[in-house]
C-alpha cells in the first residue's frame, strides 16, 4: 500500500513530467533537419559533413516553428540562398546568425514576416551585394557583414550611410572589391550621382473642418531617381493617391474626426536610403456626449461623461432645469485628455438628498452642442427610506446664474451663492432645530427628574420626624 502511494503521488508526477519532455526532445530530434540539432526554440547546425544546401525547415510534424526564437548555422559551405519562404514560418525568430558559410543571395522578402528579429550576423559569407529593402521594415538592433566580398557600387553605399548614421560608436571593418579588385574600405567609398533622395510635402492649411475634403502635393528628388509613396498610418477618412515619376498628390474626403491629430507622409526612397516630409491633420467638428453616467462613489461623488470635440468644447452644466454654478463642494473635473476626447466627471462633495434631481450637461463650440441628461439620487429624504422626493423645494431652483465652463477651466467661482451652498445652508437650518429639540427635551428631563428627587427627599424627611415624636408620648396604663 505504501508503495502504491509512493508512485501515485508527486513523484509519479516528476516521473510523468520527465517522460513528457524525453518525448517532445524526441519528437523534436525527429523533426530536425540532417546535420542540425533541434530544440524547442533553437536550432543549430554547425556540422559541415554532410551539411545542409538549403535553410533549414522543420519537418510538418514538428512542434511549431513559431516558437523558434534562434537559428545558428556555420560551417555550412553549400548554402548560398535564403529563398522568400525559407524563414516566414519562424514568426519568433529574433537572432539569425550564419557563419563561415557560402551565402551568396538573399530574397528580398525573405524576412517580410520576421518582424521580431533584433540581431543578423551574415559575417564571412559570399555576399557581394545586398539590398536595404531586406531590412527595412525591422527594427535591427544589430547587423553584422564582416568578410562578405562587396563589390563596389550604389547597391551597398546604404551600408555607409548605416555605419555613418548609427548611434554605436563601434563600426565594422567592411570592404568592397572595385573594378581593378582591389579592396577600398567602405568608409572612403565615392559613388558618382548616387546619395540619399529628398521628399517636400507642399501641404496646405492642415485644419479643416469633419466632412471636407483636402488635397496634398509632394515632390522628391535623388539619384538615383527616388520612389515616392505615402505613408497614411491608419487615416479612416476615404483617399487616393496619384503618382508622376518625381510628383505626387494625395485627396482626402469626407474627412473624419478620428482622424484629427494622426500624420500624413511622403516618403522618397532610393537605393541608398530614404527620406520623408510629413504633416499633422487637424479635424474641427462639434461637440458629441459619447457618455453620461449616473454617479458613482469613490473619494468623492462623480456624475461621469466623455466628450468630444474640436476646438475644445465649453461644458455647463443644468440642474432641474437650472442652470448650474460651480464652486469648491461641485465642480467639473477632466481627468484624462486624449487629443480630441475628453474623460472625467461632475464632482460633488458630500451631497445630500437637497442635491437628488436632474442633472444635464451642454457642450458646446463654434462648430454645434450636443447635450445628455441623467437622473442622480445621492440620499433619501429624513423619514424615507428609499426613492427621492418627487416635491423638490423651492430653494434649489434659486440662484443659478453662471457662465459655461470651458474644459480648460474645470471651476467658475462666482460671487453668487452655489447650489451646493444652498443645499449645505437648508441643511444646516435643519440640523439646528433638531439640536434644539433634542437639548430642550433633554432640560426638561432633568428638571422633572431634579422635581421629583426633591419632593421624595421631603417625604423622607418629615416620615423621620414623625416616627421620633410618636416614640417620645408616655403611654397611659
Amino acid at each position: 500500500m505504501s508503495s502504491w502511494t509512493r508512485w501515485h503521488g508527486p513523484a509519479m508526477a516528476r516521473l510523468w513530467g520527465f517522460c513528457w519532455l524525453v518525448v517532445g526532445f524526441w519528437r523534436a530530434a525527429l523533426a530536425c533537419p540532417t546535420s542540425c540539432k533541434c530544440s524547442a526554440s533553437r536550432i543549430w547546425c554547425s556540422d559541415p559533413s554532410p551539411g545542409i544546401v538549403a535553410f533549414p525547415r522543420l519537418e510538418p510534424n514538428s512542434a511549431d516553428p513559431e516558437n523558434i526564437t534562434e537559428i545558428y548555422i556555420a560551417n555550412q559551405k553549400r548554402l548560398e540562398i535564403i529563398n522568400e519562404d525559407d524563414v516566414e514560418a519562424y514568426a519568433g525568430l529574433k537572432n539569425l546568425t550564419i557563419v563561415d558559410s557560402g551565402l551568396k543571395f538573399v530574397a528580398h522578402k525573405a524576412f517580410l514576416k520576421n518582424s521580431n528579429l533584433q540581431h543578423i550576423n551574415f559575417t564571412r559569407n559570399k555576399l557581394m551585394s545586398l539590398s536595404r529593402k531586406h531590412f527595412r521594415h525591422l527594427d535591427l538592433s544589430e547587423l553584422i557583414l564582416v568578410g562578405n566580398p562587396f563589390t563596389c557600387s550604389c547597391d551597398i553605399m546604404w551600408i555607409k550611410t548605416l555605419q555613418e548614421t548609427k548611434s554605436s560608436p563601434e563600426t565594422q571593418d567592411l570592404y568592397c572589391l572595385n573594378e581593378n579588385s582591389k579592396n577600398i574600405p567602405l568608409a572612403n567609398l565615392q559613388i558618382p550621382n548616387c546619395g540619399l533622395p529628398s521628399a517636400n510635402l507642399a501641404a496646405p492649411n492642415l485644419t479643416v473642418e469633419e466632412g471636407k475634403s483636402i488635397t496634398l502635393s509632394c515632390s522628391v528628388a535623388g539619384d538615383p531617381v527616388p520612389n515616392l509613396y505615402w505613408d497614411v498610418g491608419n487615416l479612416v477618412s476615404k483617399h487616393m493617391n496619384e503618382t508622376s515619376h518625381t510628383q505626387g498628390s494625395l485627396r482626402i474626403t469626407n474627412i473624419s474626426s478620428d482622424d484629427s491629430g494622426k500624420q500624413i507622409s511622403c516618403v522618397a526612397e532610393n537605393l541608398v536610403g530614404e527620406d520623408q516630409d510629413s504633416v499633422n491633420l487637424t479635424v474641427h467638428f462639434a461637440p458629441t456626449i459619447t457618455f453620461l453616467e449616473s454617479p458613482t462613489s469613490d473619494h468623492h461623488w462623480c456624475i461621469p461623461f466623455t466628450v468630444k470635440g474640436n476646438p475644445k468644447p465649453a461644458l455647463q452644466w443644468f440642474y432641474n432645469g437650472a442652470i448650474l454654478n460651480e464652486s469648491k463642494y461641485i465642480c467639473t473635473k477632466i481627468h484624462v485628455t486624449n487629443h480630441t476626447e475628453y474623460h472625467g466627471c461632475l464632482q460633488l462633495d458630500n451631497p445630500t438628498h437637497m442635491n437628488n434631481g436632474d442633472y444635464k450637461l451642454v457642450a458646446k463650440n463654434e462648430y454645434g452642442k450636443d447635450e445628455k441628461q441623467i437622473s442622480a439620487h445621492f440620499m433619501g429624504w429624513p423619514g424615507i427610506d428609499d426613492g427621492a422626493n418627487p416635491n423638490y423645494p423651492d430653494v434649489i431652483y434659486e440662484d443659478y446664474g453662471t457662465a459655461a465652463n470651458d474644459i480648460g477651466d474645470t471651476t467658475n467661482r462666482s460671487n453668487e451663492i452655489p447650489s451646493t451652498d444652498v443645499a449645505d445652508k437648508s441643511g444646516r437650518e435643519h440640523l439646528s432645530v433638531y439640536a434644539v429639540v433634542v437639548i430642550a427635551s433633554v432640560v426638561g428631563f432633568c428638571l422633572l427628574v431634579m422635581l421629583f428627587l426633591l419632593k421624595l427627599a421631603r417625604h423622607s424627611k418629615f416620615g423621620m420626624k414623625g416616627f421620633v415624636l410618636f416614640h417620645k408620648i408616655p403611654l397611659d396604663g
